[in-house]
């Protein structure tokens, strides 16, 4: 039976997600504007994907990895660690009062810039992230902002991943 209802509400929670995509305009970080010790980029995303994907910093995020004299593959060990996240059972979370206090505190290092509707974005992006494989990585949460620009104040991000991990691992029960 608990396998039963866990399977409906993980179709319902995609199928919201699907329409939520049909009717909202698609929107999706861009760019990164990511903050090191003072220095201040706007990066695009696609940067951040090769980082990932090869090891290779090049244009502003070399540039900026270089002045604020941070290891690029710390970076992107941190960019492409996975979590396992279910995302019916991450989304109940989130909008429980430990998980406000969470994405608050996430938010502290990934935000709007704005100080508008961080927790929303965040939890969104959060959501989004382990919808297709029931894990999340950093770089998929900035993907998945939905907003043009996201913020990382990168001095942060570790003390930050270390919150989310330490919030999810009692939810891994679920997966």
């Amino acid at each position: 039976m608990r396998h039963q209802t866990r399977q409906v509400l993980m179709a319902i929670a995609l199928a919201s997600l699907s329409l939520g995509a049909l009717f909202a305009p698609a929107q999706a970080a861009e760019r990164v504007r990511l903050n090191y010790r003072g220095f201040s980029r706007s990066v695009p995303v696609p940067l951040l994907v090769a980082l990932a994907d090869t090891g290779a910093t090049s244009g502003v995020l070399g540039g900026l990895l270089n002045q604020a004299g941070q290891d690029a593959n710390q970076l992107r060990s941190l960019l492409t660690r996975p979590l396992p996240a279910d995302p019916v059972v991450l989304d109940r979370s989130l909008n429980s009062r430990p998980g406000e206090w969470v994405l608050d505190y996430l938010a502290q290092s990934i935000h709007t810039g704005r100080g508008a509707a961080d927790r929303q974005a965040l939890r969104a992006a959060l959501v989004l992230s382990a919808s297709d494989d029931k894990q999340i990585t950093l770089l998929e949460v900035l993907q998945n902002y939905p907003t043009e620009e996201v913020v990382l104040e990168g001095d942060n991000i570790q003390a930050a991943y270390n919150r989310l991990a330490s919030f999810l691992r009692p939810l891994s029960i679920f997966l």
